[in-house]
């Protein structure tokens, strides 16, 4: 991946995330490893324990943020997430998936959120 694209996804990610604390979520962890995946965030939100896949994009070449969230990544996050409530004994936690997609338009960021985007 080049600097500019993970430059691109860290100024994604910061802006999700500041985002979703304006929405009431807590952060409870960012860029969380598991062997399956990174979680992008993870967070809490009322009663449930949410795990956000975040997606920028600077132009719609390769098509809207929402669609790179594709049935194998959605795998790929549900694994990790599994490995996330196992580690930090938050098996029973209600949780869900949420997606957030940041496009630049003319430099300036849009943010989307999408809770509940996919299930388990």
């Amino acid at each position: 991946m080049t600097r500019q694209r993970q430059g691109l996804g860290r100024r994604g990610e910061e802006l999700a995330a500041a985002f979703l604390e304006r929405a009431g979520y807590r952060i409870l962890a960012r860029n969380y490893r598991t062997r399956a995946a990174e979680l992008d965030i993870v967070a809490r939100h009322h009663d449930q324990l949410v795990f956000v896949e975040v997606k920028s994009r600077n132009n719609q070449a390769f098509g809207s943020p929402f669609e790179a969230i594709t049935s194998g990544k959605q795998r790929k996050i549900a694994l990790g997430a599994s490995e996330y409530l196992a580690r930090e004994t938050a098996s029973t936690q209600a949780a869900r998936f949420d997606v957030v997609a940041v496009s630049f338009v003319d430099g300036k960021p849009e943010i989307e959120h999408l809770p509940n985007a996919f299930e388990l």
